[in-house]
C-alpha cells in the first residue's frame, strides 16, 4: 500500500531527543539536555521554557533547524500547560512545517487529548491537511488510533511501529464527538480513515468508525474498499467486524485488478481471513446451489432435525422396547423406569421449545433520532460512551451493527442479528442463542436430555440382555439381536449418539456455570482484556466461587454482572 507518509521524520527527531538522556521523565533530565525552547517543549520543562522566553527573549513563533515549531514538540509530548504557554506567548497554532503538518497533526500521532483541547480552543484548524491530504482524523486513525501504539512513525512509502501499545482510540472519539472532526474524509489516494484502520488491523478503530456509520463501500483510486485492505493484510478480526456490520455487496466488489476481498486473502495465503470471508460469502448465499442451501440452513438451524430425531427415538423406544411383542412382558420395575424415561423425554421436548423460542437476552437496537438536512442520522454522534452507566472503557462494547453500547459480556450474534446479553453461544440445535435469559432453560434441557437418554439406554440394554436365549458374550448374541430385535438395536445406537452429545454439553455447561464464565469467554479468553489480570494472565472477575456461582444461577437463572469479584473493572475508565 503505497503512500507518502512523512511523519517518520517527526517521530525520529523526537525520539532522538528523548533518548539523549535515556529517560523521558522531565524530573530526571540532565541540565545539559534542555538547551533551547524546543528541547524544553520535548521534556515539558515549563520553568526553563519561561526562562528562555521571558529572560533571554527566545521566540516561540520560529521553527528549529529542521523546520519544526516548539508547539509541535509540546503537542507530540502531550504537555498541555506548555502548549497553553506557547499559544499565549506568540506561538501560532496553525503554523505548518515543510510537510504542511501543524501541531494538531503531531498531537494526533501521539493521541495527545489534553493538548488537542488547548489547540482547538485556540483556533486550530481540525480539517487541515498535509501534503498527502491526510487530515487530523486520518493521522489519528492510521497509526495512533488504529494501531494503538505509544507513538507511530511514517516513512515516504511505508509505516513502521516503533513502540508498545498505547490505546489512542479515545483520542479519535474525543475529536469527533467533541470537536466534530470529519471521520470519513478521503486522502489524496481516496482512502478514508476506515481504509487505514482495516489495513492496519486495529479492530477497535474499525468498530468505532462503523459505529459512526463510516462508509464501507467507498473505493479508493485502486478500487479497493476497506474490506479489500483488511484482506490484503490478513486482518481476520477486522474482516469479521466489517462483514458483520456490512452487506453482501462489499464481499462481491472487485478492485481494478478484478479481485474480490476473498480472492485477495486466499491469493496472499491469509487462511484465517480467507476462511472468514468465504464463510460470509456462503452464508449470504452468493454462490448458487450448495452455497444458497447453506445460507438458508444457517438461518433455520438444526432444530427440526433434532426434534425429528427425538420423536423417532421415543417411537422406537415405545414400540421396539417397552411394548415389542418379541420381548417378554415388562416387569413393574422395568415398566416404571421405562415410562419415566418417556415422560422425561416429553419434558425435554417442552424445555427444548422454551429455550429455542425464548428471548435469550436481546438488547434492543438504538432508536434512530432526528436527521440532518441531508438525511444523515445525527443521533449517533450524540452518544458519549463515557456517560453511559455500562461503559467500562472497552471499545468492543460498541456494536457497529446495532449502534448501541452493550454490556461488557454481550456479543452480537450474526445468525440472530441481535446483541445478546451475557452471550454464551449460538446453538444451531435449538436455532437460537443461549444467553442471560434462557441459559437456565438450556441447561435444564441438557440435563433432562442426558437423563432421558441414559434411562432409555439402560432399560433397552437390560431388556436385550435378559430375554435373549443366547449368551450375551458370544457373537451369536449380536447376530440374534440384529435379526430378532432390529428396532431395539437401532434405538441403542441412536440413543448412544444423543447421550454422548448431551452429556458432553451438560458437563461443559456445568463446569462453566460453576466458574461463572460463558462458552464464548472460554473460547475467546485471549481477546477480552477484562479476562486478564495486571500481569496478562487469565483472571475471571465474575467468579465468586463455586457455591455462590451455582446458587445465583439456580435461583436467578443468571449472575449479576454488577457484582464483580475483582477491582479491575470497578476502576476501569468511564
Amino acid at each position: 500500500m503505497a503512500s507518502a507518509d512523512p511523519e517518520i521524520e517527526i517521530v525520529s527527531d523526537a525520539n532522538s531527543k528523548y533518548q539523549q538522556n535515556g529517560n523521558s521523565n522531565p524530573s530526571h533530565v540532565a541540565e545539559a539536555i534542555v538547551v533551547d525552547v524546543y528541547s524544553a517543549c520535548v521534556y515539558g520543562d515549563l520553568q526553563k521554557l519561561r526562562g528562555f522566553v521571558e529572560k533571554e527573549g527566545h521566540s516561540l513563533s520560529k521553527p528549529d533547524d529542521n523546520g519544526y515549531y516548539a508547539l509541535q514538540w509540546a503537542a507530540l509530548s502531550n504537555y498541555a500547560d506548555v502548549a497553553q504557554y506557547i499559544v499565549e506567548h506568540g506561538g501560532n497554532v496553525n503554523a505548518a512545517d515543510y510537510t504542511q503538518q501543524t501541531a494538531l497533526h503531531w498531537a494526533a500521532v501521539r493521541g495527545s487529548i489534553a493538548v488537542t483541547d488547548v489547540l482547538l480552543m485556540s483556533g486550530a484548524w481540525i480539517e487541515a491537511a498535509d501534503v498527502n491530504g491526510y487530515r487530523i482524523i486520518e493521522l489519528t486513525k492510521k497509526e495512533a488510533t488504529l494501531s494503538n501504539y505509544l507513538y507511530s512513525c511514517w516513512s515516504l512509502h511505508q509505516s513502521a511501529h516503533v513502540a508498545a501499545q498505547y490505546g489512542q482510540t479515545a483520542f479519535l472519539n474525543h475529536i469527533v464527538a467533541k470537536h466534530g472532526a470529519d471521520f470519513d474524509a478521503p486522502d489524496n489516494d481516496g482512502r478514508t480513515p476506515l481504509h487505514w484502520a482495516a489495513y492496519k488491523g486495529c479492530t477497535d478503530t474499525v468498530r468505532l468508525l462503523l459505529f459512526w456509520n463510516a462508509s464501507q463501500g467507498r473505493q479508493d483510486k485502486e478500487g479497493c474498499t476497506p474490506l479489500h485492505w483488511a484482506a490484503i493484510r490478513g486482518n481476520a478480526e477486522a474482516c469479521n467486524v466489517l462483514v458483520l456490520a456490512g452487506t453482501k455487496q462489499e464481499l462481491t466488489v472487485r478492485d481494478k485488478s478484478g479481485f474480490t476481498p476473498t480472492q485477495l486473502a486466499a491469493d496472499r495465503g491469509h487462511r484465517q481471513a480467507a476462511f472468514v470471508l468465504s464463510n460470509a460469502t456462503r452464508v449470504n448465499g452468493i454462490f448458487c446451489g450448495v452455497g444458497l442451501l447453506n445460507g438458508r440452513l444457517a438461518k433455520i438451524g438444526y432444530a427440526p432435525i433434532l426434534v425429528a430425531f427425538a420423536i423417532t427415538l421415543i417411537v422406537l423406544f415405545i414400540n421396539s422396547v417397552l411394548t415389542a411383542p418379541n420381548f417378554t412382558k415388562v416387569t413393574a420395575v422395568v415398566g416404571l423406569w421405562g415410562w419415566t424415561g418417556v415422560s422425561l423425554a416429553f419434558a425435554s421436548l417442552l424445555m427444548f421449545y422454551r429455550c429455542s423460542s425464548k428471548d435469550p437476552g436481546y438488547i434492543k437496537p438504538r432508536t434512530q433520532g432526528a436527521s440532518r438536512d441531508e438525511g444523515v442520522d445525527d443521533a449517533l454522534m450524540s452518544i458519549d460512551p463515557y456517560n453511559s452507566p455500562i461503559w467500562t472503557g472497552n471499545w468492543s462494547q460498541l456494536c457497529p451493527t446495532c449502534k448501541i453500547i452493550r454490556p461488557l459480556r454481550s456479543k452480537h450474534c450474526p445468525a440472530c442479528k441481535h446483541c445478546v446479553e451475557q452471550f454464551d453461544h449460538h446453538c444451531p440445535w435449538i436455532s437460537n442463542c443461549v444467553g442471560k435469559k434462557n441459559r437456565w432453560d438450556f441447561f435444564v434441557f441438557l440435563c433432562l436430555g442426558s437423563l432421558t437418554s441414559f434411562l432409555g439406554a439402560v432399560v433397552t440394554i437390560y431388556r436385550m440382555w435378559t430375554v435373549s436365549p443366547v449368551k450375551p458374550s458370544s457373537q451369536r448374541w449380536f447376530h440374534h439381536m440384529l435379526i430378532v430385535h432390529p428396532g431395539a438395536v437401532a434405538f441403542v445406537v441412536m440413543d448412544s449418539i444423543l447421550l454422548a452429545g448431551t452429556l458432553a454439553l451438560t458437563i461443559a455447561q456445568a463446569s462453566q456455570i460453576a466458574r461463572n464464565i460463558t462458552t464464548n469467554e472460554v473460547a475467546n479468553s485471549g481477546r477480552y482484556s477484562y479476562l486478564r489480570g495486571p500481569e496478562g494472565r487469565f483472571r475471571n472477575p465474575y467468579n465468586h466461587g463455586c457455591k455462590k456461582n451455582c446458587t445465583d444461577f439456580l435461583i436467578q437463572g443468571y449472575s449479576n454482572d454488577d457484582e464483580i469479584a475483582w477491582p479491575s473493572l470497578q476502576n476501569a475508565p468511564r
